[in-house]
């Protein structure tokens, strides 16, 4: 008799657990909850892509600081003393900075002083030489004659 009663109590309390769990279920996929919970995770998407955004503006501007600072552009310059006498004085004489090896502005040729120039040293271009042209070989690899 003491074992019919446990079991029962067993029975009753699994039967009260299923069904709250049941209910659960049903209440999660509702049209309203699954809105719900669609809305909150687009909220939390743009929370953290706001904050991504953030860091990103962040980074640029203490990156560019740095840059500014490396290349001299935040108020000091590189001055080179004077090296000819027809500038007047006063002056400041700036240096140019070469672009970073490995960029696309390091591939070009430096800029010439010297255009036009009656030395012969100017930047005009150089004429390229004709190469004359050899007939290819015949194509097929086998010499058979048509008949």
């Amino acid at each position: 008799m003491v074992r019919r009663i446990f079991w029962m109590a067993v029975g009753a309390g699994a039967t009260v657990w299923a069904v709250n769990k049941a209910n659960e279920a049903v209440h999660r996929l509702t049209p309203d909850s699954l809105s719900g919970t669609a809305a909150r995770g687009a909220l939390h998407l743009g929370d953290l892509a706001k904050q991504f955004a953030q860091d990103v503006r962040a980074g640029m501007t203490e990156r560019e600081e740095q840059l500014r600072e490396d290349l001299g552009l935040d108020g000091t310059a590189v001055v080179e003393p004077r090296r000819r006498s027809g500038v007047l004085r006063g002056e400041p004489q700036y240096r140019a900075i070469s672009a970073a090896p490995g960029s696309p502005a390091a591939a070009l040729p430096p800029p010439s002083r010297a255009r036009g120039s009656s030395d012969g040293t100017g930047t005009t271009p150089q004429a390229i030489e004709r190469t004359p042209r050899r007939a290819l070989p015949p194509r097929g690899g086998t010499n058979r004659k048509d008949h």
